[in-house]
């Protein structure tokens, strides 16, 4: 048997605002509404997600389907960038990520590095895998703590596999125990199908 985790990241959310409470644009809702239907038949035992509104809109209407509620986790959230509670402009982002993925120690003054958010997100991910073991759930989450996540367990996900995802994007995580054994784009294809 195999556990698999959906990794749901984020619909579009508007660019001005609260980290933590950013919602969802109207594209968002629409996307949100498409990952539901591609989750409908996986048979989902579990949703998880970040606290953040954006992705707990994402990944609701999953949970509501299979009729339990979702399990908001802090230890999900996206990395902190830096002590602002604003989302930093795509312009400051670019160049802090890409010092981030040569040194995972760097950070802004009141901000997290990749290596504490990988270690605080992968310790929430390894007690899910234990507690959900060989069950199929869904995580609602953010790029950079998705890929740093998927890093832990195989470091090819780097800063371009981060700027190759889309919002939302769908991937599917096979685990053996805690061994990533395979990785499926689902949104993409399902966009492909689509056209």
């Amino acid at each position: 048997m195999s556990t698999i985790v959906y990794m749901v990241r984020h619909g579009d959310s508007p660019k001005e605002g609260n980290e933590r409470t950013r919602g969802l644009t109207e594209k968002g809702y629409e996307d949100a509404r498409r990952v539901t239907e591609l989750l409908r038949d996986k048979k989902i035992d579990v949703v998880a997600s970040s606290p953040y509104l954006r992705s707990i809109l994402t990944v609701e209407k999953v949970a509501l389907h299979i009729k339990k509620e979702v399990l908001v986790m802090e230890d999900l959230r996206e990395r902190v960038f830096s002590s602002s509670s604003n989302r930093l402009e795509d312009n400051e982002l670019g160049p802090l990520l890409e010092r981030s993925f040569v040194d995972f120690n760097f950070s802004l003054e009141g901000g997290e590095s990749n290596a504490a958010c990988q270690k605080r997100a992968v310790q929430v991910l390894r007690e899910l895998l234990h507690t959900y073991k060989d069950k199929n759930m869904v995580i609602g989450t953010h790029g950079a703590v998705m890929t740093l996540m998927m890093n832990y367990f195989n470091p090819s996900y780097g800063l371009e596999f981060l700027y190759s995802t889309t919002k939302p994007d769908i991937y599917r995580l096979e685990f053996n125990d805690e061994e990533l054994i395979s990785v499926d784009r689902i949104w993409g294809k399902a966009l492909m199908k689509s056209i």
